[in-house]
């Protein structure tokens, strides 16, 4: 199948990023033209979703991001230099309505928007409106997925620039090592949810995305489902030659994600993203592995009691026996019931459980997760005497590059390309 004449559609949704979306504008109209001038595939397409609720205008708090919105959105109007469709939902009288609001709703417009012209096979990427990469960014993304047609989607890699300041970037860092050490644990016991959710580093098939009846609008999380739904359709790749780099800064614009993590952190909140210890996802793991034995009779693991509990069904497995015809359907079936968000759930569980400090679990993780080359290493700057909240910038950034390049190796693994794998390096701005 030729993929010259795929289209891709960029889709980003933006509120109060007047300051920012500059810099991502420029990303794109690089990587637009990087790829027009090494390809012949079609200029790509950029969607702006420019948003808020419209009882905004009536709240003096509130105001100042309406005037932020329409004067980008006045700025986005006279856009020549990239194909460019603005959706207006800030100015008075056009903003969302009370409770439909958000950037999962923004989201569903704009996929909307596109899915309207868009062929099966043509790619949407999503991003956000705070978000740089590098020019050849969709160049990479249209390679890979081009060699790779079983997947319909794509979580790209990511990787949070420091910012300078000190405070911010220790936070963001703390949360980027949340984050890779879930998914580097995720990936070691081969779960099919090993992926990483960032609405903009999210890629997914045109065709793909009619068939699940496009995002469901949240207020937050709608990357997380909207990937956990693709999964269960196909496979989700995770690697690309190029990564998005997320601004690390606070944000309140949703209840959960980077911004508001960041903003936890910087008080030294960290119940909700804590680090995992191994021996949970190795639980999961022993599951995994029982999965053809429970296709033919009842057995018990921590992991199964959970979602036994979780449904509020001791014979959970007896239906789904009784609908499919092999321990191919089984195991397919399986892992659609117990899925990334009963992953998390099993998780956060046990997590009530844990008495040892982060640093220690973390400590312990590494050792087992990173070749042996790596743990020499990093291990003089994993001190497990000490909270994760005294070790300095410096040592968080470098545990989070290790942890970085060892989660680029393995996501390579999987992946089919024209060339062998560039360097596992540290990304730069």
């Amino acid at each position: 199948m030729s993929n010259h004449n795929v289209q891709l559609h960029i889709a980003i949704p933006v509120m109060n990023e007047l300051e920012w979306f500059p810099k991502t504008l420029t990303s794109i109209i690089q990587s637009v033209n990087e790829l027009c001038r090494c390809t012949t595939h079609p200029t790509p397409h950029t969607y702006v979703c420019i948003n808020q609720p419209d009882s905004w205008w009536e709240d003096p708090s509130r105001k100042e991001v309406c005037q932020a919105n329409t004067a980008l959105l006045a700025i986005l109007e006279k856009e020549e230099r990239i194909p460019l469709t603005t959706i207006d939902h800030c100015t008075r009288g056009r903003g969302w309505e009370a409770k439909k609001s958000g950037v999962g709703m923004a989201r569903k417009v704009l996929f909307e928007k596109i899915l309207e012209e868009a062929a099966p096979n043509d790619i949407i990427v999503s991003m956000d409106a705070d978000t740089t990469f590098p020019a050849a960014y969709l160049q990479g993304i249209i390679g890979t997925m081009g060699r790779n047609p079983d997947w319909v989607a794509l979580s790209a890699p990511y990787y949070h620039n420091l910012s300078g300041v000190e405070s911010l970037d220790r936070s963001m860092l703390r949360y980027e090592i949340y984050m890779r050490n879930y998914a580097l644990n995720m990936l070691r016991i081969n779960s099919p949810y090993a992926f990483t959710a960032l609405g903009s580093a999210i890629v997914v098939r045109a065709g793909a995305l009619r068939k699940i009846g496009n995002i469901t609008p949240l207020q937050s999380g709608e990357d997380f489902y909207l990937l956990q739904k693709l999964c269960k359709m196909g496979t989700v790749g995770t690697w690309a030659p190029e990564c998005v780099h997320p601004a690390t800064r606070i944000s309140n614009r949703v209840i959960f994600g980077t911004g508001p993590a960041i903003q936890s952190g910087l008080s030294n909140h960290w119940e909700s993203y804590p680090i995992y210890s191994h021996f949970l996802f190795e639980k999961i793991a022993e599951t995994y592995h029982l999965i053809e034995q429970l296709y033919s009779e009842e057995i018990e693991t921590a992991f199964l009691q959970f979602l036994q509990h979780q449904f509020k069904s001791p014979r959970l497995w007896d239906t789904i026996r009784a609908n499919t015809k092999n321990s191919v359907q089984f195991k397919r079936a399986f892992h659609e019931k117990a899925d990334g968000l009963r992953i998390l759930q099993y998780l956060k569980s046990e997590q009530k459980r844990e008495t040892r400090p982060d640093a220690h679990i973390l400590r312990e993780n590494l050792q087992i997760l990173l070749p042996e080359e790596a743990w020499v290493r990093i291990s003089p700057l994993l001190l497990s005497d000490k909270d994760l909240a005294d070790y300095s910038t410096e040592a968080l950034n470098q545990i989070r590059d290790v942890m970085f390049e060892e989660e680029m190796h393995i996501r390579s693994k999987n992946v089919k390309t024209d060339k062998p794998h560039p360097p596992h390096r540290i990304p730069h701005p």
